[in-house]
């Protein structure tokens, strides 16, 4: 994907892409300011963000990029980090959010939420619910939802949500990638009138850091099947710039095509009773 023509395709647009100063962010960042768009980088840290700001800058000769430091894992950073946006830019023509964890051993954040739902679908919905006016501003805005295709295993447990009474760290990450997807199958229905595009992906098995935290007797085996992030952020880019999928919201796409994802994903009324839980747990007000 790097090392491509350049072109201006998305000169003028404001984007905004989480955990951005590494592997798939990172790539997807890069690509978006390749094609002239103003690019977001939210990233945790202050030094590896700006480190990565650095690097893109170099491999494309000059960017329009902006960082913005906050930890998705509270929710009071991500109440800051949509004020600060929202304080410099009057719209948002393209959300990612793509930041990810995969936690061994359960734990909690400061909110007393477990850290894998907290941060790989509650920090999705209330960063997209805050920034939302911001993104109905633009004519044409699109939302990247960044999802795996371990949903597929999995179900939405609501009588143990958090895993307090039985944790298992892979069950935990794939529930949460299955709420990614009926976070937005839901989504899109609510905002289906008012011209945004919402879209989820699985991004391939990616050598990234985000599996880290597994035994380490599983890395050498799993690299050998793994991705480039460079591959694995093709989709992101995907469908966050390309013509092609101008209009098309409420999809799951692999490999940058519109693919089925698991029947479960496809539940309505979970989705529905989801993003009521997800009001209740963020403090956020119906709309």
């Amino acid at each position: 994907m790097t090392g491509t023509t350049p072109n201006q395709s998305m000169a003028g647009k404001v984007c905004m892409v989480t955990g951005a100063n590494s592997g798939i962010g990172k790539i997807t960042a890069l690509e978006l300011a390749k094609q002239g768009a103003t690019v977001t980088m939210v990233c945790r840290s202050r030094d590896r963000g700006e480190a990565a700001s650095r690097e893109i800058t170099e491999m494309i000769g000059s960017a329009s990029l902006e960082l913005m430091v906050a930890d998705l894992s509270s929710q009071a950073a991500i109440r800051r980090l949509a004020e600060e946006f929202q304080s410099k830019h009057d719209r948002l023509d393209v959300l990612v959010n793509n930041a990810g964890v995969f936690v061994r051993r359960r734990s909690m954040t400061q909110d007393g939420i477990e850290t894998t739902f907290a941060v790989n679908h509650l920090a999705y919905f209330l960063l997209t619910n805050l920034l939302l006016d911001a993104i109905k501003r633009s004519a044409s805005a699109r939302i990247v939802n960044v999802s795996s295709r371990a949903h597929t295993s999995a179900t939405i447990n609501f009588d143990d949500l958090q895993g307090e009474r039985e944790y298992g760290s892979w069950s935990a990450y794939c529930q949460s990638k299955l709420a990614n997807i009926e976070f937005t199958y839901e989504l899109a229905r609510r905002v289906e009138s008012s011209g945004v595009t919402v879209n989820c992906l699985h991004p391939g098995v990616v050598a990234t850091g985000l599996f880290r935290n597994l035994p380490k007797i599983l890395h050498l085996p799993l690299r050998i099947f793994l991705s480039t992030p460079e591959k694995g952020a093709e989709t992101s880019v995907y469908l966050a710039a390309s013509p092609e999928v101008e209009g098309v919201t409420g999809k799951y796409f692999a490999n940058k095509r519109a693919v089925a994802s698991s029947p479960e994903s496809q539940n309505a009324e979970n989705a529905r009773r989801l993003w009521e839980v997800s009001e209740r747990l963020t403090g956020l007000n119906p709309t």
